[in-house]
């Protein structure tokens, strides 16, 4: 089930590595080992990592300038572009270069499944928006909607609690989802998982792995703090550690490794 690396890596043709499921629980010591290796693959291309932060911003920024429309085909087209940032992750371990064609990637392999990864969790985030506002209360919404600074003040003095506890709602169904999405996008290019399966196992793998989660992502916010002191300029190396942390924790989760690899 696996995809041919040959098919976007220009590294060596070494076999792809194979998928283990049940996802693997790995210890606490994990989520650090997660970002050392990220950190790794970001030395190797450090440039090429930053140049495809911004042509996405870029890209993003364009799309914003389309009012809803835009920042929702954005939001659709995350799984597919998270995919070719799979693709670079791998090119990179397997000895080759981080070229610019892997940046898009998802749009040429199993695109479809990808975008129906976009579409399943974009459904989630207007379920959530929905819960939010049920709870909430719609009035809230109807002036934030309204543009009006007092009726917006007002209403919200009305509702501190409803709101509070809308946000709370929102926040414990937005994780889940978070998880659900986490993992998909390399298990549909990598492995050829479907949607619904692939948003399934990440879900698990992120579950089995809480532990290791609560250290990668402590670390990633001391990370986070220190990448806004320079003018924010520090993102530019933060948001590219995220990414190859990610890959390489979905490489101790998910994988065996390929013949003749050591194990990630």
């Amino acid at each position: 089930m696996s995809v041919t690396g040959s098919d976007w890596t220009s590294g060596a043709g070494s076999a792809e590595p194979q998928l283990a499921l049940p996802a693997r629980r790995e210890p606490a010591g994990a989520g650090w080992r997660w970002i050392a290796q990220g950190w790794s693959f970001f030395t190797r291309a450090p440039l090429m990592w930053i140049l495809s932060i911004l042509i996405w911003f870029v890209i993003a920024i364009v799309l914003s300038l389309v009012p809803i429309v835009g920042s929702v085909v954005f939001q659709v087209l995350n799984a597919a572009i998270a995919a070719g940032f799979v693709v670079a992750c791998r090119a990179l371990e397997r000895g080759g270069d981080f070229e610019l064609e892997h940046l898009f990637a998802g749009f040429r392999t199993r695109f479809a499944s990808l975008l129906i990864v976009g579409l399943l969790v974009l459904a989630g985030y207007v379920v959530i928006f929905i819960v939010f506002a049920g709870i909430a209360g719609f009035s809230i919404l109807g002036a934030a909607m309204s543009g009006d600074a007092q009726a917006i003040a007002s209403q919200a003095m009305a509702s501190a609690l409803t709101i509070l506890l809308g946000a709370l709602v929102a926040v414990a169904l937005t994780v889940p989802l978070m998880a659900a999405f986490w993992f998909a996008p390399a298990l549909v290019v990598m492995h050829g998982l479907g949607p619904v399966e692939a948003m399934k196992q990440s879900l698990v793998g992120c579950l089995r792995n809480w532990i290791p989660f609560l250290v990668w992502s402590i670390v990633m916010l001391v990370f986070a703090i220190l990448a806004a002191i320079p003018f924010g300029l520090g993102y530019l190396v933060w948001l590219p550690l995220a990414i190859t942390s990610s890959y390489a924790a979905y490489r101790g989760i998910y994988t065996e490794p390929a013949p003749g690899e050591a194990a990630p």
